[in-house]
């Protein structure tokens, strides 16, 4: 796996995952960035990859459907 972000939006797209799943959870965003590099490999096996299909979904959907991925990844901040 491993997907690597190719470009400006697809960086934006991951700041934008990190800071809302950080909002929602009521958490540094930074410790939200760590469960997703470094207890995981959601950032670069999940949200890059399916960047296509995330990115037209509502904000809302994104960041319940991230924290499910953690869940289901024994992840937790």
């Amino acid at each position: 796996m491993g997907g690597k972000i190719k470009n400006s939006n697809e960086l934006e797209f991951v700041v934008f995952c990190i800071e809302n799943v950080a909002t929602k959870l009521g958490v540094e965003a930074e410790r939200v960035y760590q469960a997703f590099t470094e207890q995981s490999d959601i950032l670069h096996g999940y949200i890059v990859p399916e960047y296509e299909v995330l990115h037209t979904q509502s904000r809302e959907y994104i960041v319940d459907d991230l924290i499910d991925v953690m869940k289901e990844n024994g992840v937790e901040v």
